[in-house]
């Protein structure tokens, strides 16, 4: 007969799902492997007196080892699925049929409970097979059992009157093949809304994960340890490390949001509506953590969002310069004309030879508040101009150089009032050189303005460099004066804000010019204190290779 007229003979149940059926034979076959590695220890162990194996001890061992080697060279067979449904399960039923009566006539009959494994395989055909045929193989494996009987009969080994258990075991195996069937359905509705309920959480997961990881707010999840448990991947950027960082101590990723949670988690410290500013691992962002218990436990889990503070302070600048776009415009037709003859004025009338030293003292001062008030209308009609940019390729190390020569040919300075430092060979950017130009200007004359006398000695320092983190090109001003308080920090930038009110010099624009400049550069600037005394204005510029093809 062909394999094609086998397998037609043997078609299992088409209601049954092939992948179902597969498992089923592989179960039974693990089971079948570890019933013989069973009763081999038995039969190894207990010599005398023997618990199975006793009448034919010969003929048990080898049925026992045969049993073993067939489900262990089997199960490759089944994990391929070769050679066929139909077959594989066959040749399984018709051999656990003939080893488990051998092991049951070499174990001196039924009496020994042998013939009772016989169900389980028998149970496994009648879930994969249709009712008839199961219930062919049912009564196939109680044939089984009942000529076995009659072969002790016939040996002298048991009376007529034992046959008892054997048409028990017998009628138990037909109520098996016959009954067992109807579990199939059943099992594979469970297996097939097990597996949908498994498809549906898997797809709850990934659009829980789509979501979190496309919201605009930045999210990071630890639990009572601080160990991270979720964080999308806006939170990974401002933290400079891999989303996927499950388990990971968040004092490994983040030292300062760390320092944050403690406060927090210590009992009131921390205030959510007045938030420490920390630093994004680039450090070209200020960040506000905010943190929300889940559950009541506020030692438990936390969920922590992380605001962009530009993203708010973007929108007030927004304001602010539309409000100085229409003041400049005033200034520039209703203040500066009458600025200018007020100055030429008071220039001529310092000329003249009758005035006396008080006169002359009075239109000293008309003509310095004269030119700060040219200064503010000048630095105001900048900002008015500060989209007009023409961004050019620079070696920033060479530029920088270049740079430290003018500044202080112009400034005449002594040697050791300002140097340069290179931490890379090759740092490329892209800015325009007259706006990089006015804010190293001014940050230097800052630095030099500000700094601490009893410090003077100390260079300003103008470093070149990469940031680890992201590999962004930097410029550094550092100084070694009194720094900024913690208090005005973050008001430096703001326009017309002097930290020093007494200071009448200045027009409270710098900073607030070197930062609109930066930014129409794609550049960020920022402020952080320096250690050991001082402060450090760091202009990080964007990739140069960012925009290009």
């Amino acid at each position: 007969m062909s394999r094609r007229a086998t397998d037609s003979l043997l078609q299992a149940d088409d209601n049954v799902a092939p992948d179902f059926a597969w498992r089923v034979l592989r179960l039974v076959n693990i089971f079948r492997t570890l019933v013989a590695v069973f009763l081999l220890a038995m039969f190894l162990v207990a010599d005398e007196p023997r618990l199975i194996g006793n009448a034919n001890p010969d003929l048990f061992f080898a049925a026992a080892l045969g049993y073993f080697v067939f489900g262990a060279l089997n199960d490759f067979a089944v994990a391929q699925r070769w050679p066929s449904l139909a077959l594989q399960s066959l040749a399984q039923v018709i051999f656990d049929i003939a080893g488990i009566m051998l092991l049951v006539h070499a174990s001196g009959g039924l009496e020994s409970g042998l013939g009772n494994l016989l169900i389980v395989s028998v149970g496994a055909i009648a879930l994969i097979w249709p009712r008839r045929r199961a219930v062919f193989f049912g009564s196939l494996a109680a044939i089984g059992v009942l000529f076995e009987q009659y072969l002790n009969v016939l040996q002298g080994n048991a009376s007529i009157t034992d046959s008892t258990p054997a048409g028990l075991l017998g009628g138990i195996l037909l109520f098996v093949s016959y009954a067992a069937h109807p579990l199939t359905r059943r099992l594979q509705e469970s297996e097939a809304l097990a597996r949908q309920r498994g498809i549906d959480l898997a797809n709850l997961s990934q659009l829980n994960d789509y979501i979190i990881q496309n919201l605009r707010e930045s999210i990071v999840v630890v639990d009572g340890e601080d160990r991270i448990r979720l964080m999308n991947e806006a939170a990974a950027n401002y933290l400079g490390t891999d989303r996927n960082r499950r388990g990971t101590p968040l004092n490994d990723v983040s030292p300062q949001l760390m320092q944050c949670v403690s406060a927090w988690r210590g009992g009131g410290v921390y205030d959510n509506q007045r938030p420490t500013s920390i630093l994004s691992a680039d450090g070209s962002t200020y960040i506000n953590p905010y943190f929300a218990p889940i559950g009541r436990d506020e030692n438990g889990a936390l969920l922590v969002f992380l605001e962009d503070v530009s993203a708010l302070a973007e929108k007030v600048q927004q304001s602010k310069l539309a409000a100085l776009g229409r003041l400049s415009a005033s200034i520039a037709h209703e203040i500066r004309n009458p600025v200018g003859a007020m100055s030429h004025a008071g220039q001529l009338l310092a000329e003249s030879p009758a005035l006396g030293e008080d006169e002359r003292k009075l239109t000293s001062i008309i003509e310095n508040h004269s030119r700060r008030v040219s200064a503010i209308i000048e630095n105001v009609l900048q900002l008015s101009r500060r989209d007009t940019t023409s961004p050019e390729r620079l070696d920033l190390a060479e530029w920088t150089n270049h740079f430290h020569d003018e500044f202080m040919a112009t400034r005449q300075l002594s040697d050791d009032s300002l140097v340069t430092l290179a931490t890379s060979s090759q740092v490329d950017v892209n800015m325009d050189p007259s706006h990089l130009h006015q804010v190293a200007w001014n940050l230097c004359e800052n630095a030099l303005r500000y700094a601490d006398p009893e410090t003077f000695h100390s260079p300003v320092e103008l470093v070149v460099g990469r940031r680890p983190a992201n590999n962004r090109p930097f410029l550094e001003v550092r100084d070694r004066g009194p720094g900024i308080s913690e208090e005005i920090r973050d008001r430096v930038f703001e326009p017309f804000f002097r930290a020093d009110e007494k200071d009448k010099s200045g027009t409270g624009l710098g900073l607030f010019i070197c930062r609109e400049l930066c930014e129409c550069n794609r550049a960020a600037l920022v402020y952080e204190p320096r250690g050991g005394g001082g402060g450090i204005f760091r202009i990080i510029f964007s990739d140069p290779s960012r925009w290009e093809r």
